[in-house]
Order: C-alpha cells, then structure tokens, then sequence
C-alpha cells in the first residue's frame, strides 16, 4: 500500500502578524503626514443653569439673612427665564425690605402679568405697597391674594400690616391672628401680629410675636428693629440696643439698625454717640432719608442750625415725609433772623397739618419781619 506524504500545514499566525504590522506601520504614516486626522478629543458635557436653581439659592440666601446676595440670586433667575412669576415675586419682597419700593412694586406687578393668580405675587406685591406709603393699594393688593388662595398666610400677613398702617386696628390685630392660625411657622404672620399689636399701643404684647418670628428666621435684621422699636418706647434701652446691635451684625448694609441706635441715644440725651450712628447710617446708604432728618435734630438740638437747614433738606428731597423736618427746618431759618425763607418750610408743614402749632409759632414769630 503506498502511503502519501503528509503534506506540511503553513503556519498562518505569523502571516498575518506581518500584515497586521504594516497595516499599523502605514496608519501611522499617514497620520503623521496629516492623510487621517486625528480624532478631537470630547470637551465635558456643559453645565447649564436653571431659573429653578437661583430661585433656590436665593430661598436659602435669604433664610441667611444675605438679603444682597439673595436679590442677586433671584435677578439671576429672571435673566434666564424672564417668563418665570416667582422669581420676579420673591425679588420684589426682598427689593422692599432694601426700601427699593419703585422697583419692589414693578417687580411683583410683572410677576402678576406672568401670572394673573400668583397669590404670591399680589401678596408681595402688598408689602411693597404698604411700605411705600399707598395703604389702599396694599388692601386691595392682599385681598386678591386671599381671595385666590384663602390659606396662603403671607397674604393674610400683608393685608393686617396694610390695615394697621391705615389705622384699623382691630381689623389688622384680628387678620394676623388669622395668619399665625394658618400657619404657625410664618414669620411674616408673626411679624404682623406684632406690628398690629405695636400700632394699637401694645407694647409690652408686641413683644412676643416679634420673639417668635426671630426664633424662626433670627438672621433678618428687620425683625430685630421691630422687636427694639417696642423696647425702646417702653424705655428698656438696653434690650432696645442689644436688638438694634443684633440686627447690624446680621446685616451690616442695613442702615436702619444704626439709625436706631442713634435714636436710643438721643432720647437719653447723648447727642454726640447718637450723632455718630446718624452718621454711620447715611455712610452705609447715602439714600436713607431719616437718617439725615436724625442729623437735622441733633445739630438743631445743639443749636447749629446752619448745619441743621442741609441734613432737614437733604432728607425731605429723598422723601422723608415727617412733619418735623418740615418746622424745624422753618424754625432755623427763623433763629438765623431768615424769615423769608422760613416762610416757605412753615408753610409746608401747615399744609401737612394745618393744626400743627409749632409751624404757626414760627409764622408768629416772623410778622413783621
């Protein structure tokens, strides 16, 4: 039997680690002379912001007490999505504690037309108001806002501040217990209890609705003052000024903190200390217009009264509206044997009151003159 020969097998692995070595060998090549481009490395996803993650920020900004850096949060939200209601309403309540009123009320005013019933929006939109001066404007502001959401607390909260700055009283004392019924864990409600009770005369009564909000949020300077306010007529000066102190420390841009101070010591007849801190509050904000008119009484009390007649100016030009700027100012240009002058601030203040006697003191005091 013939056998065959076994016929020898190629081996194929090296055959094809040769091609595949060339085939690399040229993919270099080419690479290098720029005939394949080189593949662009992946720049990392790109981080976007959202509307919803400043109006967050600025939640917990202002829970802080960073009522600046809370606004800055807030504007944020707007500019990336100027259709967004609740941004523009919850920058109007902080552009209102910075007493930007004009721009508070344009503010809640777009949340409103982005939004026809954002409760929230006319509630703010009522403080703003309220603050500002327009009482009858806040009114009807917060009653839509009750009568879009019955149990939304901030605007029963408004609507008792707004009441008890037009004088009524027990409607306002009545409409913040409401407030604290619907929602024990409002500042806001706790806050206006303590305005209403504070308006009506309740001094030593205010004091515990003005405790309670500081304990829930004891980082907003505002609700320190209106708990020193009523210390200080109850004459506990130095609870009056541990307040006022708290509420610079925890927001030192607030010039109203200083203001009360320097009138804590003026009723204790420290003029120059309280000098100082009127000071202070027109340095911290050039556009605080009482304490200018603070200013205007310390000089006129020390008889200055030159240095008196530009403090009272400068505080009626940025709109402070107390009478007593208007007849003392009348009254320095008076003793400066200027009764042409005086003439004009008496007369101004009798139109405020017509009943108010130290102006109709001044006008006697020039006959003749």
């Amino acid at each position: 039997m013939l056998i065959r020969p076994r016929r020898r097998r190629r081996r194929i692995w090296p055959r094809l680690l040769l091609i595949g070595l060339v085939g690399l060998a040229i993919a270099l090549y080419a690479r290098t002379r720029g005939l394949i481009p080189l593949e662009e490395p992946q720049s990392p996803p790109e981080i976007t912001e959202t509307s919803t993650e400043h109006i967050l920020e600025g939640d917990r900004l202002f829970r802080e007490g960073k009522i600046d850096e809370a606004i800055t949060e807030y504007k944020g939200a707007t500019k990336l999505d100027p259709q967004n209601p609740t941004a523009y309403a919850r920058l109007a309540k902080l552009l209102t504690l910075r007493r930007r009123y004009s721009e508070a009320v344009s503010s809640a005013q777009r949340a409103i037309e982005l939004d026809p019933e954002s409760a929230e929006g006319y509630a703010n939109l009522a403080m703003a108001l309220n603050w500002q001066g327009d009482y009858d404007g806040a009114i009807n502001a917060a009653l839509r806002a009750i009568e879009l959401d019955p149990d939304y607390a901030p605007a029963h909260a408004f609507l008792a501040a707004a009441y008890a700055s037009k004088g009524y009283l027990h409607k306002a004392q009545e409409m913040a217990e409401e407030a604290v019924r619907l929602d024990g864990e409002s500042i806001d409600a706790h806050y206006s209890l303590g305005y209403a009770l504070e308006c009506k005369g309740d001094y030593e009564g205010a004091i515990a609705p003005y405790k309670r909000a500081i304990e829930l949020q004891p980082n907003l300077s505002y609700l320190h003052i209106g708990l020193g306010k009523n210390y200080r007529v109850l004459h506990r000066y130095e609870q009056a000024i541990a307040q006022f102190r708290k509420a610079i420390e925890v927001d030192p841009d607030n010039p109203e903190g200083y203001d009360c101070v320097g009138l804590v010591y003026y009723d204790q007849g420290d003029i120059e200390r309280a000098v100082v801190q009127f000071q202070r509050a027109v340095e911290v904000d050039p556009e605080y217009a009482h304490g200018y008119g603070h200013l205007g009484w310390c000089y006129y009390v020390k008889m200055n009264y030159e240095d008196a007649i530009p403090q009272f100016k400068k505080a009626i030009e940025l709109g402070a509206g107390s009478i007593e700027y208007y007849y003392e100012l009348g009254w320095c240009y008076v003793l400066l044997d200027g009764c042409d002058e005086a003439r004009v601030w008496l007369q101004r203040a009798l139109e405020i009151d017509p009943q108010c006697k130290p102006a109709q003191e001044g006008l006697k005091a020039c006959e003749g003159k």
